[in-house]
């Protein structure tokens, strides 16, 4: 592995509203290592998805990056350098993240387009990430079209595009919301898998404690764009210090009739 560090430094968001700017995420700085996943949790509203919208330059209209950097091994990059190159994307509504009218080989083949791929041969790149991502009929769901897919296999297809793109880092936007919990479990093997073969380092964006537990090694709590606690998974869980880390875990445990012991 070349390239091992990928560091967000001091991510500063902002939007503006009733004329006042308002920050959306403050000064956050998280560092993601290859083969390793770190969970950034928090509350709905609190800045995971912006952070990683904002390191990649894809933030929603109405809101702008005031501040921060992004480096790998300390070298300083452009997001758009990045983007779809060193960190690969994948989001929690797969059904939403497809063109419905494009079938499985163009979203392929505009994927690697986009990122200047040597596309000559580029549908033996595409059907082996399809096969590493769980597909394992390739040249059949090329012909397909979204309606015709279930959320699972689309939302393998979505790693399978990720994967197109030999990228060292991902960002997991809620890999697993819109899914039923078998094929929530089977995504996240998939995930553990490719981190082990392919040492990818991931950032998890989640609010679901079970997914940090299963998949992740580090964790960063967010509270209203700040990192309120950080810690390695199993001291988060026996010793967490900030309250809304504490209703998070709290949250968690009592769907299985359960309480937090102080």
């Amino acid at each position: 592995m070349s390239q091992r560090t990928l560091q967000i430094k001091a991510l500063t968001v902002e939007t503006q509203r009733q004329g006042q700017r308002v920050k959306l995420v403050d000064n956050l700085s998280l560092s993601v290592e290859r083969g390793k996943v770190l969970a950034l949790v928090g509350p709905s509203g609190s800045g995971k998805s912006l952070t990683c919208a904002a390191s990649l330059d894809v933030l929603p209209p109405g809101t702008w990056r005031k501040a921060g950097v992004i480096s790998i091994d300390g070298e300083v990059r452009s997001p758009s350098s990045l983007r779809g190159r060193e960190v690969a994307v994948i989001l929690q509504n797969p059904r939403s993240a497809f063109n419905p009218v494009r079938t499985m080989c163009s979203h392929a083949y505009e994927t690697l387009h986009a990122i200047g791929a040597d596309l000559p041969g580029w549908q033996e790149r595409a059907a082996m990430a399809m096969i590493a991502a769980g597909l394992s009929e390739p040249q059949r769901i090329f012909d397909l079209y979204p309606f015709e897919m279930s959320g699972g296999m689309l939302q393998r297809m979505m790693i399978a595009l990720a994967l197109m793109s030999e990228a060292p880092f991902l960002f997991a936007d809620e890999p697993t919301t819109d899914l039923d919990l078998i094929v929530q479990r089977d995504i996240l093997d998939l995930l553990e898998r490719l981190k082990q073969e392919r040492g990818l380092g991931i950032l998890l964006v989640t609010h679901d404690m079970g997914v940090v537990a299963r998949l992740a090694e580090q964790v960063a709590v967010i509270d209203s764009g700040r990192i309120v606690e950080a810690a390695a998974v199993s001291d988060l869980f026996l010793r967490p210090v900030h309250p809304t880390t504490r209703q998070l875990i709290d949250a968690h445990l009592s769907l299985y009739g359960m309480e937090w012991a102080a």
